[in-house]
């Protein structure tokens, strides 16, 4: 087995990869001013967990076009082994985000985190945050094989479909809430685009 597959085949290199992107940022919170975080680092922390929770979002998203447009491709094989584990980290990291988020505006006062809530219903790139939180919630409970026989197949892939909602509304968030400079947000989901209009197109071309 060539070493680039076995690589990507085991779960512990794929779990380093995830886990790495949420530790690395802590180290300059040690550190006053640093030009890292800037003077606010929890700040830093919540845009930063918000673009990791993009990036693989657009990756697990974009693990089915590579499957379909190079099906004899060992590395694209290997990596569809693990969209789970890549989704569930997706709303992991979009989690810290909030939790940032809310640390960042309200503290640890129920009361200000509960207005926070009620100030997210004024403000659109708020409310579709939420919204978008709420569609990874749902998908992450309900990515185990359980869930899969409760729901069956083709009510559980209906579902799982929503993902592709979850990054357009999370595209949004990311450009009006000014987390992210656009660019970053085209790098993000732009390709994802671009291949998902490749496999429809093979697709439809292998179906006639």
């Amino acid at each position: 087995m060539p070493l680039l597959e076995k690589l990507l085949r085991s779960k512990a290199v794929i779990w380093t990869l995830l886990v790495l992107p949420g530790l690395w940022p802590f180290w300059p919170l040690l550190v006053t001013r640093n030009p890292t975080t800037g003077a606010d680092p929890l700040k830093f922390l919540l845009h930063h967990f918000g673009f990791v929770a993009c990036v693989l979002l657009a990756v697990v998203l974009a693990l089915t076009p590579l499957r379909v447009l190079w099906p004899q491709s060992k590395p694209a094989l290997a990596l569809n082994r693990h969209r789970r584990l890549v989704g569930v980290a997706s709303f992991a990291y979009a989690l810290l985000h909030l939790v940032a988020h809310v640390l960042h505006e309200g503290g640890t006062d129920p009361a200000r985190v509960a207005a926070i809530f009620g100030t997210a219903l004024g403000k659109p790139f708020q409310l579709v945050g939420l919204i978008t939180f709420t569609i990874l919630l749902v998908l992450t409970l309900t990515s185990p094989h359980a869930a899969l026989r409760r729901l069956g197949g083709r009510r559980w892939k209906n579902l799982h479909r929503l993902a592709y909602l979850a990054a357009a509304l999370a595209a949004y968030h990311q450009i009006y809430a000014r987390k992210l400079f656009p660019v970053q947000v085209l790098w993000i989901f732009v390709p994802l685009a671009l291949l998902e209009a490749a496999r429809i197109i093979r697709q439809r071309a292998m179906a006639k």
